[in-house]
C-alpha cells in the first residue's frame, strides 16, 4: 500500500522560544468546598480559618482571595488542629499520631505555606507494646496550646498530660503530668479500683493562665496549677465526659456528657473538692438522648449567655439528625443540618481585660458543608458565604463555561441573584484575615453546573474564589410524584425541639429524569438551552422581572415511525398545565420533548438564526423557536442498537440476550485456550527468537518513523452506535465553492458525519417564512470512532466567530473569500477536510501514536505572554489518560503534552471543560474544581499576603519550585514547567524531544504548516464514504478530478 511521507528535518529554535511564550502548564487553585472534612481551627488574631480532611490536606481560608494549602507527605486523616494565634503558626495531628508543625512565610513577596518539623509522642517507659506500633497508652486525644504560644499540653488515653515547647516540638519530661499524680488528690471513695479513663478535655483558665482544666472520661475534672505541680480543684462528676468550656470570668464552667447532658459547676478556691454541679440539664430529655460532643459558653453584654452545643437529640425520635443548638435565655434553635457535624467555633472577643465574649458568628463545620451563622441579628440568619460553597448541594452532572461575558448579561446574573436570594444578615463575613495580592480580573467569566435535581447554578469564575450567584429551577415546570421536602417542612412546623433546616447542601432529587446533562447559552442575548435525562430540552431567556404565562409544548419524534424499535426505558416528564409563575432570572419560553424520552447527548444554539439543535442516543432534531415549529429530525439508530431502546434508567433487562452473551464468551474463551500454545514448546521459542532477530534488523543509524498502532475497525452493529455525540452550526460552503450559507453538522457514536445545508430567511421575515434543511453530505469515518467535535475553519484557518460577534463589532469578520475547511475530531483522530469537495487535507492519529482515545476537544486562542498583539489558535485535547495534547490549525502540528489528570480519575476526566482562553476546570472530588492553565499569560492563581506578629521568615529559593504557583497539589498528577519551558514528563521524555523527530524543516516549521503530517492513500475518506447530495455528477467528478491533479502536483512527496 502507498504512503506519502513529507521530509523531516531539524526543528526551528524561534518556534521552540514561541512556544515558551505560549503554553505553560500549571495547576493553580481548587474551587469549591474541601472533600471529606475532618477537622476545624480558627485564628481569632488573625481571622483565618484552616480545614483539614481524611487525604491528609490542610487548608487555610481567610479574606476571599486568601487561601494556602498544604500536603501531610502521608495520606492519613488530619484529626487536630490549632493555630498559634497571631503567629502564622499551625500545628496538626494525623490518625497516626504525629504532630506536624506548619508556618506561613513569605516567597516572592507572597505568603505560602510550609511544613517545618515533625514529632512523635514517645512511648511511655513499661507501657510499649512494639517500637513500630504507637503505644494506646500515649495516643494524643486532645491538644491545649497555651496563651503564650510557647507550649502545647497534650492530653492521652492512658490519662497522661505531656507537654510539648514551640516552635521546636521538644518534649518537657520534667512536666509530664501522668494519671498516678492526679489519682493522690482523689478521694479514696471515688477511686473504687477504677481508672479515670482517657483525658476528654484540655481547657486553659480565662483568667490565670498558668491553671488548666483537665476533664478525664470518667467524669472526674481537675483543676491543676502548672508551676505548683499542685491540684487546686476535684470535681467528682460521675456521668461520661464529653467536653468542657469556661466561662469568661473564670468562676464557672460548663462540662457536657454522653447522657445528652451538660452541667454547670462553680471554681470555689475555698472548696478544693466540688461534689455536686450548680446546675444540671438535659436539653431534650426525660427520654435517652445522643452525647453533647462540644460544648461552648459564651457571655453577651446584650442580655443572657449563650450555650452553644452539637448533639443531644432524643435516641429513639432523632437520634439520626444532626443538629447544633443555640441557647441564650429563653430563646432555643436547633439548626439542623443535613449532613454530620465535624466541628464548630465562635467568633467572638477575645482580647483580654473584656468583661463579655460578644459572639458575632457561629461558625460550623459539617461534612459536606460551611455554614455561617449571625449572631448578632435578631432570628440568628445564615450569612452568605463568598467562597467554600458546596458545588455538590446536589450532585454535577455537567459544566459550561462563558468567558468575557457581556457586561448586561452579567448586571442581569447579579440582579436575579440577588433577588433570589435577599441579604437577611448584615454581618459582614467573619473570616475576613490576609490582604489578596492578585489583580482585579479585566473580564468577566461564569462557570455553569447542571445538576441531578434539575438545577443549573451559575459561579462566578473571575478570579481565585468561586462564588455563587444565581440558581435556576427546572424542576418547578414539571408534575413530580413526591416532594421529600414535605417531611422537612412538618417537622420544622412542630413545637419541639425548635429545628431550622441549615445549610443549602440537598443529597435528595425528587426525579433522576430531572438531571441536567446539557447547556448552551448565547452570553450576547442572554437565551440558553437546558436539557435533561429524560429529552426535555428547555429554551429559556433571562428576564429580571417576575412572569406569570403558558409553558409551549412540541413534541419531536426521533424514530420517525421506524419499526421493530419499542423503548423500555423511563417515561418523559408531565409538564404543569395552565400558566406557571416564574420567579426573575431565566425563564423557559419552549419545552421541546424528544420521543424516546431518552436523555439527551448534545446540543447547539444559534441565536441569530433562532434555531436550537438537539440529539439523543436515537437521532437529533433542528426545531426553529421562533416559529416554534420542528424543521428537521433524524434517526441514527442501526438495527441492531437494542441498548438504545432500554435507557439508563431501565430496570428491563433481557435475561436471554445476558446468558446468551455470557455463553458465547465461555466458548470464546475455551476455543482460544485451546488454540494458545504452551509456552515452552518449540514454536513459542521460535517465535520469540523471530521477534528479537526482527528488532535487531537494520542499521541503528537509520532513522526510523514513529510507529503506529494498529486500529481494528469497530463493527457497525456495535450497541450505542447511533448516540448524537457533538452538534455544530456554521455559516461556511457546502453546496459548492461560490456560495456559502448557514449550515448543521452532526456527529455520531459510529463515526457518522451528517451536514446538512440550511435555508435561513432573513430577519425582517422569520415570522413568514420558515426555515428548510437539506442533507448536504454524509460522512463515514473508516474506523467508525466516534465523533467528539466538529468545527469549521475560515479561509485564514480561523474558527468561526459566535453568534452576533462580528454584527456587534466584538470579533472579525471570517474570511470568506478563501476556501473553507471542516475539522472533524473522533476519539482516535483528528482529520481536516477541505469544503465543499470534502477532501481529506491534514490528519493526525492520535490513538495510532500515542495509543490513548480523545476525551474532550475545544479550540483556543493563546495569546504571548510577550504581547497582546500576538496570539495563535490551537487544538487542545483531553484523552482517557488524563493527558494534554495541544495542536495547530491547521497543520495539526503537535506542540506540547502536559500530564494533567490521573488516568485512573474517570470522573475527573469526564468533567473536564476548556475556556476559550487557555484555561479548565475539573472535579477532583464530588465537590472540588481543580483550575489549570495551559497558556502562559492567563492564569488565575492565589497570590496574598497575612501580617502576623513575629518576623516571617523568607523560604529559600533552592526549596521552592520554579514555576509553580501551589507548591503542593492535594489531588491528581502536577508537572511543573522548567525554567527553560520544556515540561518534565513522569515517563522522562520531554516534550520537545517527543515531537522533534516530527517536526518540519525550518521552511515548513510554522503553526500552519501541515508538512510533516502523514497521509495514507487509504485513508478513512474514499470516494464511497462521501456522499454529496447537492452537486451533479458531473461536479462531482470534475471535483474528483481537480483534487487528483492538486495532489500529484504536491510538491516534496516522497511515493514508497
Amino acid at each position: 500500500m502507498m504512503k506519502f511521507r513529507f521530509r523531516r528535518q531539524g526543528h526551528d529554535p524561534q518556534r521552540e522560544k514561541i512556544k515558551q511564550d505560549l503554553f505553560a502548564f500549571n495547576k493553580t487553585v481548587e474551587h469549591g468546598f474541601p472533600n471529606q472534612p475532618s477537622s476545624l481551627a480558627y485564628d481569632p488574631k488573625l481571622r483565618v480559618m484552616a480545614i483539614g480532611t481524611k487525604s491528609g490536606a490542610l487548608k487555610i481560608y481567610g479574606a476571599p482571595g486568601v487561601e494556602f494549602t498544604g500536603l501531610h507527605k502521608d495520606t492519613a486523616t488530619v484529626m487536630q488542629m490549632h493555630f498559634l494565634p497571631g503567629q502564622g503558626q499551625l500545628l496538626s495531628m494525623l490518625d497516626d499520631n504525629t504532630l506536624h508543625f506548619w508556618e506561613i512565610n513569605l516567597k516572592d513577596e507572597c505568603s505560602h505555606l510550609e511544613e517545618i518539623r515533625s514529632y512523635t509522642l514517645p512511648g511511655r517507659p513499661g507501657f510499649d507494646g512494639s517500637n513500630n506500633v504507637p503505644s494506646s497508652t500515649t495516643r494524643i486525644t486532645v491538644i491545649l496550646l497555651k496563651s503564650s504560644c510557647d507550649l502545647a499540653c497534650l492530653g492521652t488515653e492512658g490519662g497522661g498530660v505531656y507537654f510539648l515547647k514551640l516552635p521546636g516540638l521538644t518534649l518537657s519530661e520534667d512536666k509530664v503530668l501522668f494519671q498516678d499524680e492526679v489519682m493522690q488528690s482523689v478521694p479514696d471513695d471515688y477511686r473504687s479500683g477504677k481508672a479515670l479513663g482517657p483525658v476528654e478535655s484540655l481547657q486553659e483558665h480565662p483568667q490565670e493562665y498558668s491553671k488548666i482544666l483537665i476533664g478525664y472520661s470518667r467524669g472526674l475534672v481537675v483543676l491543676w496549677d502548672q508551676h505548683s505541680r499542685r491540684v487546686d480543684g476535684l470535681f467528682l462528676g460521675n456521668q461520661q465526659l464529653e467536653s468542657l468550656a469556661w466561662e469568661s470570668s473564670g468562676r464557672t464552667f460548663v462540662s457536657s456528657h454522653s447522657d445528652g447532658g451538660y452541667m454547670v459547676w462553680p471554681v470555689n478556691n475555698n472548696s478544693p473538692t466540688t461534689h455536686q454541679p450548680l446546675s444540671s440539664t438535659i436539653p431534650y430529655g426525660p427520654f435517652p438522648c445522643r452525647a453533647i460532643n462540644k460544648i461552648f459558653w459564651r457571655t453577651s453584654d446584650a442580655g443572657s449567655h449563650f450555650i452553644i452545643f452539637s448533639g443531644g437529640m432524643p435516641r429513639a425520635s432523632y437520634g439520626d439528625r444532626h443538629c447544633v443548638t443555640v441557647l441564650q435565655g429563653k430563646n432555643q434553635v436547633t439548626m439542623d443540618f443535613t449532613s454530620r457535624v465535624i466541628d464548630f467555633f465562635t467568633v467572638h472577643n477575645t482580647e483580654p481585660g473584656q468583661l463579655f465574649d460578644n459572639p458575632s458568628a457561629l461558625v460550623v463545620l459539617v461534612e459536606e458543608e460551611l455554614v455561617v451563622i449571625d449572631l448578632q441579628t435578631p432570628g440568628w440568619p445564615t450569612v452568605h458565604a463568598p467562597y467554600l460553597a458546596p458545588l455538590h448541594s446536589s450532585a454535577i452532572t455537567c459544566s459550561y463555561h462563558i468567558s468575557n461575558v457581556p457586561d448586561k448579561l452579567w448586571e442581569k446574573l447579579i440582579s436575579v441573584g440577588e433577588q433570589q436570594n435577599p441579604q437577611q444578615s448584615t454581618l459582614e463575613w467573619p473570616i475576613n484575615g490576609g490582604k489578596s495580592l492578585a489583580t482585579e480580573p479585566t473580564q468577566k467569566s461564569v462557570l455553569l453546573t447542571g445538576h441531578e435535581d434539575g438545577t443549573v447554578r451559575f459561579w462566578d469564575a473571575s478570579g481565585v474564589t468561586l462564588r455563587p450567584i444565581y440558581r435556576l429551577n427546572t424542576s418547578s415546570i414539571f408534575h413530580l410524584e413526591c416532594d421529600h421536602n414535605d417531611s422537612l417542612t412538618q417537622a420544622s412546623e412542630e413545637e419541639w425541639p425548635p429545628f431550622r433546616k441549615v445549610g443549602c447542601f440537598d443529597p435528595y432529587s425528587d426525579d433522576p429524569r430531572l438531571g441536567i446533562q446539557k447547556i448552551s447559552l448565547c452570553k450576547y442575548t442572554g437565551k440558553m438551552v437546558v436539557a435533561g435525562t429524560a429529552g426535555q430540552v428547555l429554551v429559556m431567556e433571562i428576564n429580571e422581572d417576575k412572569s406569570n404565562h403558558m409553558l409551549t409544548v412540541a413534541t419531536v419524534d426521533l424514530l420517525q415511525d421506524r419499526e421493530g424499535f419499542t423503548w423500555k426505558g423511563h417515561d418523559r416528564l408531565t409538564p404543569k398545565n395552565g400558566p406557571v409563575c416564574f420567579l426573575a432570572g431565566f425563564q423557559p419560553s419552549l419545552l421541546i420533548q424528544c420521543t424516546p424520552p431518552a436523555a439527551v447527548t448534545s446540543v447547539a444554539l444559534h441565536t441569530e438564526w433562532n434555531l436550537v439543535a438537539f440529539g439523543t442516543s436515537h437521532g437529533f432534531g433542528l426545531f426553529d423557536y421562533y416559529r416554534r415549529s420542528p424543521v428537521l429530525a433524524r434517526c441514527t439508530l442501526h438495527p441492531n442498537d437494542s441498548l438504545a431502546m432500554e435507557g439508563p434508567l431501565s430496570r428491563v433487562k433481557s435475561l436471554k440476550k445476558s446468558l446468551r452473551q455470557s455463553f458465547r464468551r465461555i466458548r470464546k474463551s475455551r476455543v482460544s485456550g485451546k488454540k494458545r500454545t504452551a509456552m515452552n514448546s518449540p514454536t513459542s521459542k521460535v517465535q520469540e527468537a523471530n521477534a528479537q532477530l526482527a528488532e535487531q534488523a537494520g542499521p541503528p543509524e537509520v532513522e526510523v518513523t514513529p510507529v503506529q498502532r494498529r486500529i481494528e475497525p469497530r463493527s457497525a452493529d456495535d450497541s450505542l452506535s447511533g448516540v448524537v455525540r457533538c452538534l455544530y452550526f456554521a455559516d461556511t460552503f457546502l453546496r459548492d465553492a461560490a456560495h456559502h450559507g448557514p449550515t448543521m453538522w452532526s456527529g455520531t457514536n459510529s463515526g457518522s458525519v451528517f451536514a446538512y445545508a440550511l435555508d435561513v430567511p432573513s430577519q425582517d421575515k422569520f415570522s413568514e417564512q420558515s426555515v428548510e434543511a437539506l442533507l448536504g453530505k454524509e460522512i463515514q469515518l473508516m474506523h467508525r470512532a466516534p465523533v467528539v467535535s466538529i468545527a469549521v475553519l475560515d479561509g485564514r484557518g480561523n474558527p468561526l466567530p459566535e453568534p452576533f460577534e462580528v454584527s456587534r463589532d466584538l470579533a472579525k469578520a471570517p474570511d470568506m473569500q478563501s476556501s473553507h475547511s471542516v475539522l472533524i475530531a473522533s476519539e482516535e483522530q483528528f482529520k481536516i477536510f477541505t469544503l465543499p469537495k470534502v477532501s481529506a487535507k491534514t490528519k493526525f492519529k492520535l490513538t495510532a501514536h500515542e495509543g490513548c482515545r480523545v476525551r474532550k476537544v475545544a479550540l483556543v486562542n493563546f495569546t504571548s505572554v510577550l504581547s497582546e498583539d500576538y496570539s495563535e489558535n490551537c487544538l487542545v485535547c483531553l484523552t482517557n489518560l488524563g493527558d494534554i495534547h495541544i495542536f495547530t490549525i491547521p497543520g495539526l502540528r503537535p506542540q506540547v503534552r502536559y500530564d494533567c489528570i490521573r488516568k485512573e480519575d474517570i470522573s475527573g476526566i469526564a468533567s473536564c471543560v476548556f475556556t476559550k482562553m487557555g484555561q479548565g476546570f475539573y472535579l477532583i472530588s464530588p465537590s472540588e474544581f481543580e483550575r489549570f492553565s495551559l497558556s502562559a499569560r492567563n492564569f488565575t492563581e492565589p497570590l496574598c499576603i497575612v501580617e502576623c506578629d513575629r518576623v516571617l521568615r523568607g523560604i529559600p529559593f533552592s526549596n521552592s519550585i520554579t514555576g509553580s504557583p501551589k507548591l503542593n497539589q492535594v489531588n491528581g498528577t502536577y508537572k511543573l514547567k522548567s525554567p527553560e519551558g520544556n515540561c518534565l514528563i513522569a515517563d522522562g521524555q520531554g516534550v520537545i524531544d517527543e515531537f522533534q523527530a516530527s517536526f518540519s524543516p525550518v521552511g515548513l516549521d510554522s503553526p500552519n504548516s501541515s508538512g510533516d503530517i502523514m497521509l495514507d492513500a487509504s485513508g478513512d475518506i474514499t470516494v464511497e464514504d462521501v456522499k454529496d447530495y447537492l452537486v451533479s455528477s458531473q461536479e462531482a467528478e470534475k471535483n474528483l478530478k481537480n483534487m487528483s491533479d492538486d495532489e500529484a502536483r504536491s510538491p516534496g512527496i516522497l511515493i514508497k
